[in-house]
């Protein structure tokens, strides 16, 4: 197995770009393990909807990134004090979904620290009943990545604030919080330790030798990475378009307008149906609104653009553009 350095990136998009580009492309005849952190970041599983699993208005005025990634799950949030692991193998018959053989080294690695760590249910690590990792996989027809994150010195309130948690998974973990069922691993270490000495350790303990052989990349490498990282994790259409058909309804009294109920169907991140309900008043036809706002992407910044070209007041008295998307995001 080769490590491969990811030369210190921590945009999401090159993160995943480079895991996306080891499994398909680099040679075979190998194994190759990966670290990254990214700078703050909602990653979302590949079959997820990405607008029901964010905190949008948040995430927003943050500016975190929100990235699809390949592998299934649910979504996780990252930021400089998360550590992602990547094992890029062979997909044989004994390596899809058997978590354990990837995350033993793991947990081996964080007990030499000092550190209870232990696999629990599909494909999570815990210390004392707290999650401290979560893990997923990708496989190709002959080759897979098995990955996942180590909560090191995460902001775990921010977990809170730019995830939204389904009630009913909460309530199936029998927890009352993300934050109650989550923990660092740096709350469990006997010594205060920097991100860039743990990442040695855990490198020490899983190769078993102080010289870590590596995959050195090249510039052509690292050209075909961007190229891959702007082509899809820049992309919008992969990012919140493949998100699957769901129902918008926000009902709110916006003084001096009236009570306004927004119904949305979007398929795909583009709006199929739009019908806007109230006791407003209007000049103009409610139903020339409505079909404006169908076909376009359930993006505030393109609905924004659209809607600056028109006035707003003609059709809902009193209303303007920034309340009207509030109303829909």
């Amino acid at each position: 197995m080769l490590f491969i350095d990811n030369q210190g990136h921590t945009k999401p998009q090159i993160n995943l770009a480079l895991e996306e580009y080891a499994v398909r492309f680099l040679p075979r005849d190998h194994d190759y393990f990966l670290f990254y952190i990214n700078e703050p970041s909602i990653i979302i599983g590949k079959n997820q909807n990405a607008f029901e699993e964010i905190n949008r208005e948040y995430v927003e005025a943050k500016g975190i990134h929100v990235v699809r990634r390949l592998s299934g799950g649910g979504a996780v949030y990252h930021d400089l004090g998360n550590l992602n692991f990547s094992f890029i193998t062979d997909n044989d018959s004994r390596a899809f979904m058997n978590f354990r053989r990837f995350l033993e080294p793991i947990v081996r690695a964080l007990r030499e620290m000092g550190v209870e760590a232990e696999i629990t249910g599909r494909n999570d690590i815990q210390v004392g009943g707290r999650k401290i990792s979560g893990n997923a996989q990708y496989a190709t027809k002959d080759r897979m990545f098995t990955h996942g994150t180590l909560l090191f010195d995460t902001d775990l309130e921010e977990v809170t604030r730019a995830l939204r948690v389904s009630e009913k998974k909460m309530a199936a973990k029998g927890v009352k919080s993300v934050r109650s069922r989550v923990a660092n691993i740096s709350e469990f270490l006997k010594e205060k330790i920097s991100m860039e000495e743990f990442k040695k350790r855990l490198l020490l303990a899983i190769f078993q030798q102080e010289e870590i052989p590596q995959y050195h990349l090249s510039q052509e490498d690292w050209e075909r990475i961007h190229q891959l990282a702007q082509e899809r994790y820049h992309n919008w259409e992969w990012n919140f378009g493949r998100s699957p058909e769901f129902n918008l309804q926000h009902t709110e009294r916006i003084e001096g307008v009236g009570t306004l109920d927004i119904r949305l169907l979007v398929n795909k991140g583009v709006i199929n149906e739009a019908h806007i309900y109230g006791d407003f008043f209007g000049t103009g036809e409610k139903e020339e609104l409505e079909r404006l706002l169908v076909g376009l992407k359930y993006d505030k910044e393109e609905i924004r653009k659209t809607l600056e070209k028109i006035d707003i007041g003609y059709y809902i008295s009193g209303l303007n553009i920034e309340d009207f998307l509030k109303l829909l995001f």
